[in-house]
């Protein structure tokens, strides 16, 4: 009876390492679970935090202003208290857009030379000169856009007898080359993610590779490639420094060839001699390109859900 007792005892030194792993294991994912929960909702809180102050910062001079006249006017002259900044919000939106649109064509068609043409060497090559690109710092870009392509569009204003100035057109060149780095990364990181099932699919049924590319692999990754836009969007939304230096500055309304000045740039330029009502409308600037960005960002989200939810069916 001792003999049946002393074999069915489990022992004591087979099973405590196995429960103090368990122990340890159970113990570090409650600690992570607890980290990433209270990442999670500071991160809510902060963009909380940031969009009342935004609204509250911003709200004054609107109210004072009216919505309409400071929306809608095309006169900027805080020694006067006149705050119109339609022609801040033109330029911003004609230089995002065609920056984006460049980009995007160029950024993606890149992008598929990186993935399914180039040989090892090439991409190898090409990497290495993008991640060079997204390393260099904006007032760099604005440096090298000062010297190199405002002059170069100098020659074209004289032709057309305009003053020779910074101009939207450098400021849209500049935006270009700088949000093109950061749309061939995540399109090329999107276009290798998907299978190559579907491109051998698509071979087999007698599709070329230009046509297996077109329309297999870039409607596939087409989530990743509209993530990689929208980064560009909010970059080319964002920049100030590069912009600041080739786009002249005047507060008008916008022409390709003629000075212009960006949201960000209008608050940049001011903020540190401002005060009273004059700063109150960098702030409402401020707010109306938060709200820019958030309103830019949902529609993008959107029109991705919609492009998913339609591949899906």
């Amino acid at each position: 009876m001792q003999a049946s007792n002393l074999t069915t005892k489990p022992s004591k030194s087979s099973i405590s390492p196995r429960l103090v792993r368990e122990k340890s294991i159970f113990s570090v994912e409650q600690l992570m679970h607890v980290i990433f929960v209270c990442c999670g909702f500071i991160a809510v809180v902060a963009v909380v935090i940031i969009s009342l102050y935004m609204v509250i910062s911003g709200f004054p001079i609107i109210a004072q202003v009216g919505l309409k006249g400071f929306l809608f006017g095309v006169v900027w002259d805080p020694l006067n208290n006149t705050f119109g900044i339609l022609p801040l919000i033109l330029s911003s939106v004609i230089a995002t857009a065609f920056a984006t649109l460049v980009g995007g064509v160029l950024g993606v068609t890149v992008a598929v030379f990186l993935a399914f043409i180039a040989g090892p060497k090439t991409t190898a090559v090409f990497r290495f000169l993008i991640e060079l690109l997204a390393g260099i710092p904006s007032v760099v870009y604005g440096l090298l856009g000062a010297i190199l392509i405002v002059p170069l569009i100098f020659q074209i204003q004289t032709v057309v007898d305009l003053p020779t100035s910074g101009s939207l057109l450098a400021a849209i060149i500049v935006l270009i080359i700088m949000i093109l780095p950061t749309i061939i990364s995540v399109a090329e990181n999107a276009l290798k993610s998907v299978p190559d099932e579907y491109l051998s699919g698509s071979y087999a049924l007698g599709a070329s590779k230009i046509q297996s590319i077109v329309r297999v692999m870039i409607p596939s990754a087409k989530s990743g490639i509209t993530s990689g836009l929208v980064l560009g969007v909010g970059r080319a939304l964002g920049e100030t420094m590069a912009v600041m230096m080739v786009a002249g500055n005047a507060s008008i309304m916008p022409e390709l060839l003629r000075p212009a000045r960006l949201l960000t740039v209008g608050i940049s330029i001011e903020w540190a001699y401002s005060s009273g009502l004059h700063r109150q409308g960098l702030q409402g600037i401020g707010l109306v390109l938060f709200l820019f960005i958030m309103i830019t960002n949902i529609v993008l989200n959107t029109i991705l859900k919609r492009g998913g939810s339609t591949n899906a069916r």
